[in-house]
């Protein structure tokens, strides 16, 4: 199963892509891909995403299929073959 992942800003910069496809032997949620992103991008990335509780940071949002996994069933939302994943810093305006 393959699903994209979107990274914008700092995550852009620490893992060095816009977008990568990742290829997965089994349905995961949206947990269990940070968890593989993690092992795969290493300690700035999971500094990034986890505060020193290991739970995610709050100022991040997360889209599948443009959809905020918080309408659907948050970090245990499933994933389906080819999937988009969009991990959003937050927004400032003014």
């Amino acid at each position: 199963m393959k699903v994209e992942v979107k990274f914008f800003t700092s995550l852009r910069e620490i893992t060095g892509k816009k977008v990568d496809e990742i290829q997965l032997q089994n349905t995961v949620t949206v947990d269990e891909l940070l968890t593989l992103l993690s092992e795969k991008y290493g300690k700035n990335f999971r500094e990034y995403i986890y505060n020193k509780k290991g739970d995610v940071q709050g100022f991040l949002s997360f889209l599948v299929n443009g959809k905020n996994i918080n309408i659907m069933q948050g970090f245990d939302t499933k994933l389906q073959e080819n999937d988009v994943v969009a991990i959003l810093p937050p927004v400032g305006g003014g």
